[in-house]
C-alpha cells in the first residue's frame, strides 16, 4: 500500500468495527432485557464473551479481505466479504457454546448483535467507499510527486505509481543528472532540471513525496537529495531494487534509529499462519484419540516382528534449517543406516532421495505399514510440537540436503515442513525428484489456507488407495 491515507483508512474502519460491535453487542443485550423483562439476564456472563467474540471478529474480518481499498473493491465484495465474517464468528462461536455447554448465553442476544453489527460495518464501508469515489472524481487530494531519475527506472515507476496508487497521483516532474535532458518531456510530465537543482525545485512547488529512481552507479547523489527534503519537510523515498533481487515481501524497521531493509524471499501472512497453527492443534487433538488404540496396535506388531524399538527417530532438516528429531514407526531393520552404504547404488531415485521397490532394509510389518502410510502417524508429536504442520514440504535428511545441488532447492527450509504436500498426492514416489522439488517450490509460492485444506482431503483417497507408496 502506496498511499498513507490508505492505512489511515483501514485504521479508522478497524476503530469503527471495534466501537460498532461493542455498542451492537450492548444495544442487543439492552434490547432484550425491555422486551424480555420477565427474564433473568446475566448481564456479566454475556459481557465476559465480548472478548472472544472481538478476538473471533478482527481475525475473520482480515481474513476475508474486509479492509481492502475501495479502489480495488465493489460495494457488492463488502456486503458478501462482512456476512461471510460474521458468519464464521457465529459457527465458532455457537460450536463453543455448544461444545462447553454453556446454556446462560442467550442465542437471541448473540443474533440480534451480528444482524446490528454487520448493518453498522456494511454502511460504515459504503460511506467510505462513496467518499472515496467522489474525491478521485474531482481530483481532490492527488499526491505531488517529483521522481529523481528519468531513466527505465523513472518511466517502471511512474506506471507503478500512476496504476497502484490509490488517491491518484500528480507527477509533478522529474530531475536527471544531464543538464541538457532539462526541458524534455518524459512519460506525461517533464524534466525540471538537474539534482542540483532539488533545493529551487522543492522551494517553488508543492510536492508531497520526492522519489530516488536512479541506478546504483548513482547512488552518491542521494546524500544531497535526503538533505535537500529533509530542510524543506518533505517525505523523500528510494526505490530499493538496486540489487536485482525479486523479493515476495520487502519491509523496513528501525533499530536504534538505523533503517533496517528487509527483503523476503517468501512472504507468508502471520494471522493465517497462526490459523493454520490452530488448524494444526485442534485436528491433530482431535485425530490423537481416535488413533491412539491403532498405534497401540502397531507398537505391539513392531515389537512382536523383530524386538526391536518401536519408534524411528532421525533428525531431520525444519524450519529455516534448523534440525529436529521427527519421529516414526520402525519400518527397517535396527542396522538399516549401516546397509545403506552397501545398497546405495541402487537407488532407483533421481536426485539425492533414496528409494527402491524391493529395499532388504524393511522390515515384514514395515513393509505394511509404508504401503498403508500408518508409518507416518508419530508425526502428529511433531505437529503438536510445532516442528511440523500438518501440510508443508516432507522433512529432508541431513544427508539428502548435503546431496542438493542447486541454491533454490533450500527455499523449501521457508516453510514449516509437513506430513502431506502436493507431492503427496501427485504420485508420491512414482515422481522423479526434480518434479517433487517443483512441486514443493509450487506449494510454498502458492501457498493458502484453503490449498491446505484441499490436500488434505485430497490426502484421503491417496492414502486409502496406496498410490505411489513403497
Amino acid at each position: 500500500m502506496f498511499d498513507e491515507r490508505s492505512r489511515d483508512t483501514q485504521r479508522l474502519l478497524s476503530l469503527l468495527d471495534i466501537f460498532f460491535t461493542v455498542l451492537s453487542f450492548a444495544s442487543a443485550l439492552w434490547i432484550f432485557e425491555q422486551i424480555h423483562s420477565d427474564e433473568q439476564v446475566d448481564f456479566f456472563s454475556h459481557i465476559a464473551i465480548l472478548p472472544l467474540i472481538l478476538a473471533l471478529l478482527i481475525f475473520s474480518l482480515s481474513y476475508f479481505n474486509v479492509y481492502r481499498n475501495p479502489r480495488s473493491a465493489s460495494s457488492v465484495f463488502y456486503v458478501a466479504a462482512i456476512i461471510q465474517a460474521m458468519a464464521t464468528v457465529l459457527g465458532i462461536l455457537f460450536f463453543l457454546l455448544f461444545i462447553l455447554n454453556i446454556h446462560y448465553v442467550s442465542r437471541i442476544i448473540i443474533i440480534g448483535f451480528a444482524a446490528t453489527d454487520v448493518t453498522l460495518m456494511i454502511g460504515s464501508r459504503l460511506i467510505v467507499r462513496r467518499n472515496f469515489l467522489r474525491a478521485i472524481n474531482q481530483g481532490k487530494g492527488l499526491l505531488n510527486v517529483l521522481i529523481i531519475g528519468s531513466g527505465e527506472r523513472a518511466l517502471l515507476l511512474t506506471r507503478a505509481l500512476k496504476k497502484k496508487a490509490d488517491w491518484g497521483i500528480n507527477i509533478i516532474g522529474y530531475l536527471d543528472t544531464d543538464p541538457e535532458l532539462t526541458g524534455r518531456k518524459v512519460s506525461g510530465g517533464t524534466i525540471l532540471g538537474t539534482v542540483d537543482d532539488i533545493h529551487s525545485i522543492l522551494k517553488s512547488h508543492v510536492l508531497d513525496e520526492v522519489i530516488v529512481a536512479i541506478p546504483r552507479s548513482m547512488i552518491t547523489d542521494v546524500d544531497s537529495i535526503a538533505l535537500a527534503c529533509e530542510e524543506e519537510g518533505v517525505k523523500f523515498r528510494f526505490m530499493a531494487d538496486i540489487f536485482n533481487i525479486v523479493a515476495a515481501r520487502v519491509s523496513l524497521t528501525n533499530l536504534a534509529d538505523i533503517p533496517i531493509l528487509t527483503l523476503e524471499p517468501v512472504a507468508l501472512n502471520e494471522t493465517k499462519l497462526m490459523i493454520k497453527r490452530f488448524i494444526d492443534l485442534l485436528l491433530s487433538a482431535v485425530a490423537l484419540p481416535i488413533l491412539l488404540p491403532i498405534m497401540a496396535l502397531i507398537a505391539i506388531a513392531i515389537k512382536i516382528d523383530d524386538g526391536g524399538p518401536i519408534f524411528f527417530i532421525q533428525h531431520r532438516v525444519g524450519l529455516k534449517k534448523r534440525l529436529f528429531p521427527m519421529f516414526k514407526f520402525r519400518t527397517m531393520h535396527v542396522n538399516a543406516e549401516e546397509m545403506l552404504k552397501d545398497i546405495e547404488h541402487l537407488n532407483e531415485m533421481e536426485g539425492p532421495n533414496f528409494k527402491i521397490a524391493n529395499d532388504p532394509r524393511i522390515t515384514r510389518i514395515g513393509r505394511f505399514l509404508r504401503h498403508t502410510s500408518l508409518d507416518e502417524l508419530p508425526q502428529l508429536i511433531n505437529v503438536i510440537r510445532g516442528e511440523m504442520s500438518l501440510v508443508g514440504p516432507r522433512p529432508m535428511s541431513i544427508r539428502d540436503v548435503e546431496l542438493f545441488d542447486k541454491g533454490i532447492q533450500r527455499k523449501r527450509f521457508s516453510v514449516k515442513p509437513g506430513i502431506t504436500c502436493i507431492w503427496q498426492v501427485s504420485g508420491r514416489n512414482n515422481l522423479p525428484f526434480h518434479k517433487w522439488l517443483e512441486l514443493d517450490l509450487q506449494y510454498i509460492d502458492n501457498w493458502s489456507l484453503s490449498l491446505d485444506i484441499w490436500l488434505l482431503l485430497k490426502t484421503i483417497p491417496v492414502v486409502l488407495l496406496r498410490k505411489g507408496a513403497m
